[in-house]
């Protein structure tokens, strides 16, 4: 044992030293992780994050799922896709369906009305793109968009890969339009595709995990990346 083990308070830390990531009770850290992950996450990944063994970050998921199991949870820790995520208990599917239901009835933020007349107008529009024409990022909004059902995907961008999102039957529905040629006449307050195109290129929608890389970005247009406003 070296000098500083010998100093330590037994964890390997020197005293007063804030725990780190591997100094964490597993089965609460992989539930904080799961809180918050996007998709499905991989034993590995959940490995590597919390800097554990695979094998101990397996046996752990599945002491977690049998625990909300046997506390009949309203939630449940499932295997999908290859990897691990959070759900809702399918009993309980009711209860968050009225709830949804319940929030699609609030009347839109107006970011989130900026953001829904840029794709309405664009479309098929990349939230990068939506981002450029509004000097924001819209990721927030976007998916406030896709959970209320008036903006969906539709396929992705040659040039770029980026996904591309158009409105839905549901947002014609919520106008009272027929089709989208009933919109009001406000694109020419839009700027042109031209211009957000070069703006785009010149990495404005940098923050957006949908742009295209960009290493010469205008100053004037990005200022600080950490900067950057979010809307949601």
């Amino acid at each position: 044992m070296n000098e500083a083990a010998e100093v330590s308070d037994g964890t390997g830390r020197a005293p007063g030293t804030p725990p780190g990531v591997a100094d964490l009770d597993l089965g609460p850290a992989l539930e904080a992780v799961l809180m918050v992950v996007d998709e499905p996450a991989t034993e590995e990944h959940l490995a590597r994050v919390l800097q554990r063994p695979r094998r101990s970050v397996a046996d752990a998921l599945r002491a977690l799922a049998d625990e909300y199991t046997a506390q009949g949870r309203g939630f449940e820790l499932r295997r999908i896709a290859g990897g691990w995520r959070l759900s809702t208990r399918s009993e309980y599917a009711a209860a968050v369906e009225g709830f949804v239901l319940d929030g699609q009835q609030a009347r839109l933020t107006q970011a989130a009305l900026e953001t829904l007349a840029v794709v309405a107008y664009r479309q098929p529009v990349s939230r990068g793109r939506v981002s450029a024409v509004r000097g924001v990022n819209c990721d927030g909004v976007m998916r406030t968009l896709l959970q209320r059902g008036l903006v969906r995907e539709a396929g992705t961008e040659p040039e770029t890969g980026a996904i591309l999102y158009v409105t839905t039957n549901h947002f014609l529905e919520r106008l009272g339009l027929r089709d989208l040629d009933e919109l009001p006449d406000l694109a020419p307050f839009l700027p042109e595709a031209a211009a957000v195109e070069a703006e785009s290129q010149e990495g404005v929608p940098s923050f957006d995990p949908d742009a295209p890389d960009a290493d010469d970005a205008d100053p004037a247009s990005t200022t600080h990346t950490n900067t950057t406003t979010t809307e949601i």
